[in-house]
């Protein structure tokens, strides 16, 4: 059986190179220090925002540098507890960085508490009179349009205060999957014994063609799963808890209210994404369900089949380098800029490739100020990881188009918009792989590797949100939540849209124990909203060309300076009527058309 490397064993150019954040740990302690040191420059301005609009500017101005130092600080630590989980150093650094964190929260939380304070149009004339104010508009509209739900200045000190322990079901989440989740090494068709983790299992064996290794991996995953489900459903069932009680304190209408306002939605578009695309895209996907089970040959489709190759001798290779060419190809078509910071990252370390003991699950890209992106995947060597590795630089292009544009104040925009510019990048460049080949074999592949990103993005993590949708109204109700509830409703769900062509067992009701999004706010369903976006302005390219294209590089620039419908019909998409939600559909309806005609 082949042994994992552990962290310390993976080279160096399979990594990414935090020394561009932090030279070493030794600094990073340093920096840590220094943020805390530094703390007064901002509370001196503490009772003094009304002698005028120039103390509220240096107050603001001080606020925004000593984030941008603490995020740097933070986000060393993270990126470290991402490679390598189990290692008790890099625990040790988070424990620190949340610590930290918790303490400038509450020592600054008197900003927020005394803006709001402000006699009646005071700072409306602040604004008129010094641009420099003016500046900070758009942060400035957004802590008045919260000024309903905040409390006394002594209690939004305490919840600061507590940050980092409302924050702990997500850490308690993250590390012991990174660290005490264990699974039985599993076998393949010939017998041959393979290592088995979290990763491997979502990134591997769930994909892969050999039936007996991909269930006895799902067995594996499953088992290990079911061991930790009652600590899992204790932890999230904390998470959801704390938001309906913090909701009720603030006098939000519930939880969801609350956390849709964060992003500046309202529930009509958050309840239609759920509505349109569970019912209208149910059935394109049950017609795909029942061309794998018949292609694969399998008397019952199982949830760990829905991923597995319908070709599985057609897996076109790509490595690393060859990847770096098909992505900079299939975007040039967005500019020169664009396409430049993509060969940045592409060349310069930004991405983390490696799989080894403690790293984390799935992929993601972190954007750290003053530095550049960071992105976490684990490479395979073939295409599919190519266009996956295209969608996490959909974030880190949107990211230093903002900073260099924005300040770090304005520069994160609403989850709604988030996954826009990562499903167009990797449209894009499924679009330039199809034009360089004329084999329909390439074509159909492709045109099953876009169903598995709408299939994880716009089903399965939107099934996620309807079960976030589900039982935060149970909790508002006072229901207890427990994991046989969890598993109960995930299998009620999974079965109301599936209808019968996949099995509902016991790993597919424990799916809720998957994805760390569940301890990030409503953010499993926001993926659909930012693929309707994506989906709409990449046909507007193939149907208009440069003027789409000039207007979503505005977009990218804009961060967070518009709230997210107001982006998105920026962008020509209007998200406050189905029809683009509609489009979408149609969209993922026609891949699955493409598919079932050439078996």
């Amino acid at each position: 059986m082949k042994k994992r490397m552990t962290r310390a064993e993976v080279p160096e150019h399979l990594t990414w190179n935090l020394a561009d954040i932090f030279s070493s740990d030794e600094v990073w302690e340093e920096a840590l220090l220094e943020v805390e040191k530094q703390i007064p420059t901002v509370t001196k301005y503490e009772g003094k925002l009304a002698d005028g609009p120039l103390v509220l500017f240096e107050c603001l101005e001080a606020a925004e540098l000593l984030q941008k130092k603490l995020v740097q600080v933070i986000s060393y630590a993270s990126l470290k507890q991402s490679g390598d989980g189990t290692d008790p150093a890099n625990q040790m650094a988070m424990g620190k960085a949340a610590s930290l964190m918790a303490k400038v929260q509450a020592a600054t939380s008197f900003v927020r508490s005394e803006i709001l304070a402000l006699p009646e149009g005071l700072l409306e004339k602040y604004l008129a009179e010094e641009p420099k104010v003016k500046e900070f508009e758009r942060m400035l509209g957004k802590m008045l349009a919260e000024k309903p739900y905040v409390l006394s200045p002594a209690t939004e000190v305490a919840l600061a205060s507590l940050s980092e322990v409302l924050a702990s079901p997500y850490m308690i989440y993250s590390r012991s999957k990174a660290a005490d989740m264990a699974f039985d090494p599993v076998l393949d068709k010939d017998g041959v014994s393979h290592p088995m983790s979290f990763a491997l299992y979502e990134e591997a064996y769930e994909k892969s063609a050999d039936v007996v290794l991909r269930r006895n991996a799902y067995e594996s995953f499953t088992r290990g799963l079911h061991a930790y489900q009652n600590t899992y459903g204790a932890t999230w069932a904390t998470e959801v808890k704390k938001h309906v009680v913090t909701a009720r304190l603030r006098g939000y209408e519930s939880a969801s209210h609350m956390l849709l306002s964060w992003q500046e939605v309202t529930l009509e578009p958050y309840n239609q994404l759920h509505d349109i695309i569970l019912k209208e895209l149910a059935p394109h996907m049950r017609r795909y369900a029942r061309l794998r089970k018949e292609v694969l040959g399998l008397d019952k489709l199982l949830y760990c089949d829905i991923e597995a190759p319908l070709d599985p001798e057609f897996s076109p290779a790509a490595t690393f380098e060859d990847a770096k060419e098909i992505i900079l190809n299939g975007l040039t078509v967005l500019g020169d800029e664009y396409r430049e910071i993509m060969r940045e990252g592409l060349n310069n370390r930004w991405i983390d490739l490696a799989e080894n003991v403690g790293k984390s699950t799935g992929a993601f890209c972190n954007g750290v100020p003053d530095v550049h992106p960071y992105i976490l995947v684990t490479w395979t060597d073939n295409m599919r990881s190519a266009l996956l590795l295209s969608h996490e630089l959909g974030h880190a292009g949107h990211g230093v188009m903002t900073m260099r544009n924005q300040r770090l104040s304005h520069a994160r925009g609403s989850m709604f918009f988030t996954e826009a510019p990562s499903i167009i990048n990797e449209l894009l460049v499924a679009e330039y792989v199809k034009k360089k080949s004329d084999d329909p074999r390439m074509h159909r592949w492709l045109a099953m590797q876009l169903l598995m990103t709408y299939h994880h993005n716009f089903v399965r993590h939107l099934i996620e949100g309807e079960l976030q949708r589900r039982i935060f109204a149970m909790a508002e109700k006072g229901q207890t939540i427990t994991a046989a509830l969890l598993s109960k409703v995930q299998g009620e769900i999974l079965e109301e849209f599936w209808g019968g062509e996949v099995e509902i067992d016991e790993g597919a009701r424990l799916t809720w124990m998957r994805q760390p999004h569940y301890y990030m706010g409503l953010y499993p369903y926001s993926y659909s909203a930012g693929l309707t976006v994506g989906t709409a302005v990449v046909e507007m390219m193939r149907e208009e060309g440069q003027p789409v294209i000039d207007r979503w590089m505005e977009v990218l620039k804009m961060g967070g300076m518009l709230p997210p419908l107001e982006l998105a019909k920026m962008a020509g998409v209007d998200m406050s009527k189905p029809d683009a939600i509609r489009k979408a559909v149609a969209y993922v309806g026609s891949l699955v058309d493409d598919v079932v005609k050439n078996f």
